[in-house]
């Protein structure tokens, strides 16, 4: 793979385990109950909209990016779900976990977890992110009038403010949470295992643990970014107001800011698409500086069956790929190349 495509590499942690993409196959490793790794690695299909050229263009490709995360997150999830309530993976009395286990999983009929359940998950979550990251904010800086604050420069201030602080302390309090900081090591594993491809180091136990669990790509960094150009462009933005009722004011400014959150989701996404590229840049790890730091409240220092896990899913992208590029003929099936 050609380090120019290093960049489209990404990942994402899940339930007990890490998915990862590249540009043309995705993965998922899940370490299960018994012990064993799991892994599926699958050609990425390319729909009607990811067919659509002028979706990726700058400032319109970040929220086709955010929309494939979603999607492939949606899909890792319930393979991870599945994987975890599996009968046939669970650790029964009386045995010990097994060992490395790279053999991908087909598809199966009888699945634990539908469609259904983890897409209104996926939904409800949605609709908290709004109330809690947007909503919310924007009425508590509306009471800010009961104190003697009247300029509406000052009160979009105040509620892009406490966008921030919402998020962080959500980010915290969930952190203290047994699965969460599981969750968060995983993410730490996946960091570190793409830092190593990164670096053009063997993609070895030994050289991913070496790196740091900080990443500029980061999904917190683009939420970071995604809050400070938020703030810049609504503190200075007229929005509408209610005389005759602050909970019709703050539902309004809502909906004035919703609109515009792709517009700000592509400009974020092309920040942290130039940061990738220039990550040896001192000025511009300065600038990333806050959503690195954030990385410290998302990411926990992985155990070595954690990386593992990370590390069987980026070596299947990296060798689907490479395997698709010099023809069907080349290997022995991703199963074998992955176990590197």
């Amino acid at each position: 793979m050609p380090n120019s495509e290093y960049l489209q590499i990404g990942g994402q942690a899940i339930i007990e385990g890490v998915m990862m993409r590249s540009p043309k196959h995705f993965s998922v490793g899940v370490r299960a109950p018994n012990g064993e790794l799991v892994l599926q690695c699958e050609p990425l299909e390319k729909t009607w909209i990811g067919r659509q050229r002028w979706l990726k263009l700058p400032f319109l490709r970040g929220t086709w990016a955010l929309l494939d995360a979603l999607t492939l997150g949606y899909k890792a999830l319930r393979f991870a779900g599945n994987i975890q309530l599996a009968p046939e993976y669970q650790l029964n009395e009386g045995e010990s976990k097994g060992e490395l286990d790279n053999t991908p999983i087909p598809p199966k009929h009888n699945e634990t977890i539908g469609a259904i359940q983890v897409g209104m998950a996926l939904v409800v979550g949605l609709l908290m992110g709004l109330f809690l990251f947007n909503y919310l904010p924007n009425f508590l800086a509306i009471q800010a009038k009961s104190a003697g604050v009247e300029n509406p420069i000052q009160i979009n201030f105040i509620t892009e403010v406490l966008k921030v602080i919402f998020f962080l302390g959500y980010i915290y309090l969930i952190s203290l949470m047994p699965d969460i900081k599981r969750l968060f090591q995983y993410h730490g594993a996946e960091h570190k295992a793409i830092n190593t491809l990164e670096a053009g180091q063997e993609l070895t136990l030994e050289n991913c643990r070496k790196q740091t669990r900080l990443h500029p790509r980061c999904g917190t960094s683009f939420a970071i970014v995604v809050l400070i150009v938020s703030m810049i462009l609504f503190t200075f933005m007229p929005k509408p107001e209610i005389e005759s009722s602050r909970i019709l004011t703050s539902i309004a400014r809502f909906l004035v800011e919703l609109p515009l959150l792709p517009l700000i989701a592509g400009i974020s996404f092309e920040v942290i698409r130039f940061a990738g590229k220039m990550r040896s840049s001192k000025l511009i790890n300065l600038l990333l500086w806050p959503g690195l730091m954030s990385q410290y409240l998302t990411t926990r220092v992985p155990d070595d069956s954690m990386i593992e896990v990370a590390l069987a899913a980026l070596r299947a992208v990296v060798e689907a790929d490479a395997q698709a590029e010099s023809g069907p003929d080349s290997g022995s099936g991703l199963a074998a190349a992955a176990a590197g």
